[in-house]
């Protein structure tokens, strides 16, 4: 249940149904907003009259929760989460944000050079994976902390945030000292050890939807990062498997206002995932923008042709630039700005 604290209700008061709460059983998840505090309570516990809660004093409202995504409820918080990665770069509020970079960092020459060439663009975020999970065996799987030092440090020259996937709980002390956010990717958005561990620190988590999964099952993967006290997720939707064949994934772009009408967090669209095929990442990547995402991963190689891992689906720096420009005339018409 979420119980919403009138505008005028002290710390006291607040307190006081916290402990109540807590008594009962529940665990508590304060949020603060604008002008008033809400209360996710959290439990398994059947057995109780909310009418008890809307006795006490400073309390507005109390809501049953019926979904079983407490947390991740707009309910819960219901002006809309926004995650601040500092230096003026959020993700969630009027500004697009922009992750780009390659697949897979392969050189230091090679990240270098993508490095510059997004953030020329406008790009403020470097996205790029140093630990890859490959359907085969054999495929290239990334240069691991090596890879992540050469990120660091080309984004550090660019002045853009980093975000890299981690596969797996014991990588997270390491991986903590080179990106700004975790991404936990597909084949893991239902990898419940990592999860909880990413709930037991504070950075951003970028959590992308199964390729077979709900709606309702991507909002269960991020309440166990939430439970766990980190309430700086970012949804990502990077297609889902059907059985269309011409595409790699068929990106589900309406998932996108469902999102943002069942949950406060903010999402993210991944078109090159989502299509994986170069030529269909910018009109996807516009109609990710006009439905509402708030924010894009989109891969970028320079020299695609070449490239070690998806190069089929990551554009040139060339046609990433060309498309932040159409996003920015684009972004306006849905109350969003791009820089």
């Amino acid at each position: 249940m979420v119980i919403v604290m009138h505008e005028d209700a002290t710390d006291e008061q607040i307190q006081r149904v916290i402990d109540r709460v807590v008594a009962s059983g529940f665990d508590v998840h304060r949020s603060t907003g604008a002008s008033h505090t809400v209360l996710g309570a959290v439990g398994v516990h059947r057995d109780f009259d909310h009418r008890d809660f809307e006795l006490l004093e400073g309390v507005r409202e109390v809501i049953r929760i019926t979904q079983p995504f407490k947390l991740a409820s707009r309910h819960f918080k219901p002006e809309g989460t926004i995650v601040d990665l500092g230096r003026g770069v959020t993700i969630g509020g009027r500004e697009l944000a922009v992750a780009a970079g390659p697949c897979s960092v392969e050189s230091p020459e090679q990240i270098n050079t993508v490095a510059e060439c997004v953030a020329k663009a406008g790009a403020k975020i470097m996205r790029a994976g140093a630990f890859k999970p490959r359907t085969s065996p054999y495929a290239f799987q990334g240069l691991g902390e090596k890879g992540l030092q050469m990120l660091r440090i080309a984004a550090d020259k660019q002045k853009l945030f980093v975000v890299s996937e981690v596969m797996d709980p014991s990588q997270i002390h390491m991986m903590s000292q080179y990106v700004d956010i975790f991404q936990v990717g597909a084949r893991n958005m239902q990898n419940y050890f990592l999860l909880r561990a990413l709930g037991e620190q504070q950075k951003p988590v970028l959590l992308k939807r199964g390729m077979s999964a709900t709606i309702e099952e991507l909002l269960l993967s991020a309440e166990y990062i939430l439970s766990g006290g980190n309430y700086n997720v970012v949804l990502c939707e990077r297609g889902i498997r059907t059985f269309e064949n011409y595409l790699r994934n068929t990106l589900d772009i309406a998932a996108i206002p469902v999102i943002k009408k069942l949950s406060h967090l903010p999402i993210v669209a991944d078109p090159s995932h989502g299509t994986g095929r170069r030529d269909k990442v910018p009109p996807m990547a516009r109609a990710a923008v006009a439905a509402g995402a708030d924010g894009l991963l989109i891969e970028v190689h320079n020299d695609p042709d070449h490239a070690l891992s998806d190069g089929a689906q990551s554009l040139t720096p060339l046609e990433f630039s060309q498309l932040m420009g159409e996003l920015r005339i684009i972004a306006p018409a849905v109350d969003r700005h791009l820089s």
